[in-house]
């Protein structure tokens, strides 16, 4: 039984272990495809995302492993090992539903509004993550989160004037087409995921009302659990005991009154006659 409870906790370290492993095997795969390209001189770009042409199509979903230079896939490697990170770490439940619907709406949005050319690049998938960090961290009004969502502004916030056509050469219809995705996703999956914690002081000022039941199942052996657990075993024994003796009563009243089984007969009595005095 125990070990059964300790199996449904996560551990930091298990957190970070996802968080890292999933990080990784995307940069594994854009560094792979860049050095292959670069190496045996395919010509891979390509197959980028060409908006409304036919043969772009197929870029929805290479164009996040395709880049153009070492300084073009550096500057996006940095970026995404930070920002998936948060990611799969602070949102382990909804990570990879969040990344995979990003990375094909991204994509499709890209196609379908994005200027004429061929657009390469993991840089949507960054402006969908600091998006979806930014944000959801304000509509939980998460503490926890919160902090993310500064962390955020304070190592990306100036990527926001790269969704405007400012600079040459530069996807901003891709980056303003990631942030969308992230920001749709953020307010769609406000009430799923992480919930607000139960901080020490909060639980001492609210001792008399019970734990929630999400938070006793994410710490089964914590030893609030434990005695909110014993706590409502004691009570439903307590009623199951006082069921029983209502029950009982009710028996001894019944049983009482059968045992004084009284039956009362009504006889009619003649009405008396008045007599009349002569004066």
């Amino acid at each position: 039984m125990n070990n059964t409870k300790r199996s449904t906790s996560i551990t930091d370290q298990q957190r970070l272990y996802f968080s890292l492993w999933f990080t990784m095997l995307f940069l594994i795969s854009i560094w792979g495809v860049f050095l292959i390209d670069k190496a045996f001189d395919l010509n891979l770009t390509y197959y980028g995302n060409r908006p409304r042409e036919l043969r772009g199509l197929k870029g929805i979903f290479t164009y996040p492993f395709l880049h153009g230079g070492w300084s073009h896939i550096w500057n996006n490697t940095a970026s995404f090992f930070v920002l998936n990170s948060l990611l799969f770490y602070f949102y382990r439940s909804l990570a990879l539903r969040v990344w995979f619907i990003m990375f094909i709406t991204s994509g499709i949005l890209l196609w379908l509004f994005g200027g004429t050319g061929n657009h390469i690049g993991a840089s949507g998938m960054i402006y969908g993550l600091a998006s979806f960090l930014f944000l959801s961290g304000i509509v939980r009004k998460n503490l926890l989160l919160l902090r993310v969502t500064l962390l955020v502004v304070f190592l990306y916030g100036g990527m926001v004037w790269l969704m405007l056509p400012i600079k040459e050469h530069v996807s901003w219809e891709g980056h303003l087409a990631g942030a969308f995705c992230g920001a749709a996703l953020a307010f769609f999956y406000r009430n799923r995921g992480p919930k607000n914690p139960i901080y020490k002081y909060e639980i001492s000022e609210a001792a008399h009302e019970d734990l929630p039941e999400w938070w006793m199942r994410g710490n089964p052996n914590h030893p609030d659990t434990i005695a909110q657990r014993r706590k409502d075993e004691q009570e439903l024994a307590l009623k199951m005991k006082q069921n029983e003796s209502h029950k009982d009563d009710a028996t001894d009243i019944h049983s009482h009154l059968g045992a004084e089984n009284i039956t009362y007969h009504w006889i009619p009595t003649t009405p008396k006659k008045n007599k009349l005095k002569d004066d």
